[in-house]
């Protein structure tokens, strides 16, 4: 299958492509970027895999055929491509820097590979991907079984921080946390008091650090960027997920990973929106040929009551960054 990443020579999507280079079921990997994406194809195409790599880069801002190019025939796209977050800056601030690569490169998807899945890592997520949907409704090619936000980097970090608190291999948490909601601050909420592992002592400390825990990498990167490894190998992750769906492999052991998704068009999605008052929520999916075959709803979930609360709050985030993704697409040309 072919895989394209745009945004494949920055920080997030050079190690994502090394780990997509050796996924044994990916035969075409493309690298789209506006610099360097021939280089990092060059050096990856050296890695004695499979895999044929490819780079596309524009030869001037007036060049629209590059990415086209890269796109073509793709069945997975993966967008890591923007400006990361620096010190002092939120996930909302990135907002008018990422919303323009965003929009124009969903459109070049919705017009050259309208059937491809579709993987959304640029931030803020919680808008981006609001922005993608109403991008691909506008081209008439929306499927909402296909349109992803990878949050899996807080189900990473919950396994990785729960571990740590309860001196319990990460590895044997996949499956067991889920992490829900949006993917920024409060708007993430993780979910652990109804499956069966311990409960750290410090349980708001976990809550707070899987919500913020994207700080404490900013500062002790100094001002030299964000989280970019960890999401990475969270972004595989992931793409790694939707991979072994389209060649037919099983279904995820436990609970599979959640992905921030448009709930309407799904199979009770409407219902959830309106008793959610969003359209766009994280959940953990189902999937089935590269597609969303079902959500785990909430009343499946088992939500304690200060999981209950912890939802509560992320609505209220919500609202406002969806609406903000939808308000800038609607008065954008495309």
């Amino acid at each position: 299958m072919k895989v394209t990443v745009a945004g494949a020579a920055g920080g997030i999507g050079q190690p994502l492509s090394l780990l997509l280079k050796l996924n044994p079921y990916v035969s075409e990997l493309s690298l789209f970027d506006i610099a360097n994406a021939k280089g990092v194809a060059a050096d990856l195409s050296h890695i004695n895999t499979p895999a044929k790599v490819e780079g596309f880069t524009p030869e001037s801002k007036d060049d629209k055929q590059a990415i086209i190019n890269a796109l073509k025939g793709s069945d997975l796209v993966i967008i890591p491509a923007g400006v990361p977050r620096k010190p002092g800056m939120t996930r909302a601030d990135l907002f008018n820097i990422n919303a323009s690569i965003i929009r124009d490169l969903v459109k070049n998807i919705g017009n050259t590979c309208p059937n491809a899945a579709i993987l959304i890592i640029s931030n803020p997520v919680n808008s981006t991907v609001a922005i993608a949907a109403q991008v691909l409704k506008k081209l008439g090619v929306f499927n909402p079984r296909k349109l992803f936000g990878v949050t899996t980097l807080d189900v990473v970090r919950a396994e990785t921080f729960l571990g740590e608190l309860t001196n319990t291999n990460p590895q044997e948490l996949k499956g067991k946390i889920s992490v829900i909601g949006g993917h920024s601050g409060d708007t993430i909420v993780p979910l652990i008091n109804n499956h069966s592992i311990q409960i750290p002592n410090d349980y708001k400390g976990f809550i707070n650090r899987v919500q913020f825990g994207g700080d404490e990498v900013v500062k002790a990167k100094n001002g030299a960027g964000s989280a970019t490894l960890s999401m990475a190998f969270a972004g595989y992750r992931f793409a790694e997920y939707v991979i072994d769906s389209l060649r037919g492999g099983p279904q995820p052991k436990g609970t599979p990973d959640s992905s921030y998704i448009y709930l309407p068009g799904l199979p009770g999605g409407d219902k959830l929106a309106e008793k959610l008052g969003v359209d766009f929520f994280a959940l953990p999916v189902y999937l089935q040929n590269g597609e969303i075959k079902s959500f785990i709803d909430l009343d499946k979930l088992n939500l304690s009551k200060d999981e209950e609360e912890l939802v509560k709050i992320s609505l209220k985030g919500l609202k406002g960054s969806i609406q903000q993704g939808i308000d800038f697409v609607n008065a954008s040309k495309l």
